[in-house]
């Protein structure tokens, strides 16, 4: 397809989400804003909250640059963990500083920048709260999605997706906040296929969620995209028995994560600082999109790990049921087909899909381990050692947790 193509798609006025998968169209989300954000040195890791929203705007806004670049059709609002409760937990933001709304707020505004740059929509997103963790009960969890949808309403964003939530009764509160407003909704859970933390079902879930009011349902970060998939593959079978309908939505890491337990990726000894050796290749990330494709799932996007170049690779691998290829790819050839202007003629050898396809990466690391033993505290809502506060973990009760963890 030609630059001229290419641009005509991108200046296109955005039609509504729903309109969009409801027509059978392909939506591509973005990726993983505070993995990366972190690596660049603007969030900090153990809160990953979005203060850069504030405090360097531009490092947020050239972000959400790459993903439309990359191809994605939706500017996801840089509000993960944007609840007034956790901006404040364990000391770790002043909110005399610095309040939830103008967090909130300048992310909706940067993201609505950038996606009336490209014909983007713009998706207002909320995720778990320490409230709920803390055993406060439905009232008080839903207050704390409700400041925030004062914020979205108030910034027109096109949706609202509810994402990141290891049990399913709070990730149904927010869907109902969310729901409420009367924009279309998307809920996904961090979830894998043995279910929620409380014991109930993937499929469950799923039908939850879609009786609570979601219009799309799905699976988002905590696990790859093969562990992901066979999760979301267990909504669809529960919402085809109990004949509901609503769309499908996958955003998975890019991490491969074969050796984790029901708790993810978080439970293993390397994250989140040597997570590197298990980034997924960019044709790893095209066969996922396939996959997404061949199962029914039609908003197909990224969480943690996910960079620029791997939405760039779902586009790719999608081109043809899309119908045009992302800006990003005009300095990138499919396959690698690039290396024929290479100076080495083993390496214009590698110009091939044959190649690329069946190589099976080394991590380069002398005596490397080839998976790990997750961590299995099984902690969760409930145990009073989630029980959250304002101030600042001590050096004395990090001591416990250390002679805990051995």
């Amino acid at each position: 397809m030609s630059n001229q193509a290419k641009k005509v798609k991108m200046d296109e006025k955005p039609k509504g989400i729903l309109e969009r998968l409801n027509a059978g169209e392909i939506i591509v989300g973005d990726g993983g804003f505070v993995f990366a954000l972190e690596k660049r040195g603007y969030v900090k890791a153990g809160p990953w909250t979005p203060e850069a929203t504030v405090e360097n705007p531009e490092a947020v806004r050239q972000l959400h640059r790459e993903f439309l670049r990359a191809g994605a059709d939706v500017m996801q609002t840089f509000t993960f963990y944007a609840s007034d409760d956790k901006l404040q937990n364990r000391g770790n933001m002043d909110p005399k500083k610095m309040t939830g709304y103008n967090v909130n707020n300048e992310a909706c505004l940067i993201a609505r920048e950038v996606a009336n740059e490209g014909g983007a929509l713009v998706a207002g997103g909320v995720s778990q709260t320490p409230t709920y963790l803390s055993g406060k009960g439905k009232e008080f969890t839903q207050k704390e999605f409700q400041k925030q949808m004062h914020v979205f309403m108030e910034n027109k964003v096109d949706f609202l997706i509810a994402e990141y939530f290891e049990h399913v009764e709070e990730a149904e509160w927010a869907t109902e906040v969310c729901k409420a407003t009367g924009l279309p909704v998307a809920t996904t859970l961090c979830i894998g296929p043995d279910g929620d933390l409380h014991g109930v079902s993937t499929g469950e879930c799923a039908v939850r969620l879609v009786k609570a009011g979601a219009d799309i349902v799905g699976i988002n970060c905590h696990f790859d995209p093969d562990i992901t998939l066979a999760a979301v593959r267990k909504m669809k079978t529960a919402l085809d028995a109990a004949g509901l309908k609503a769309h499908l939505m996958t955003q998975p890491l890019a991490y491969h994560t074969p050796d984790v337990n029901k708790q993810g990726f978080i439970d293993l000894p390397e994250f989140p600082f040597a997570l590197e050796p298990r980034v997924c290749t960019r044709w790893e990330i095209q066969a996922y999109a396939r996959e997404a494709y061949n199962l029914g799932v039609r908003f197909i996007g990224g969480c943690c790990g996910f960079e620029p170049y791997h939405i760039r690779a779902v586009c790719e691998e999608l081109a043809p049921e899309r119908g045009f290829l992302p800006p990003g790819s005009e300095k990138h050839a499919p396959w690698g087909d690039g290396l024929r202007l290479h100076t080495k003629p083993w390496v214009r050898a590698r110009a091939r899909q044959t190649y690329w396809k069946n190589l099976k990466p080394s991590s380069g690391r002398p005596f490397s381990a080839s998976l790990s033993k997750p961590d299995c505290w099984g902690v969760t809502a409930g145990d009073q050692e989630l029980i959250q506060k304002t101030s600042n973990t001590t050096d004395d009760e990090l001591k416990t947790l250390f002679s805990t963890k051995g």
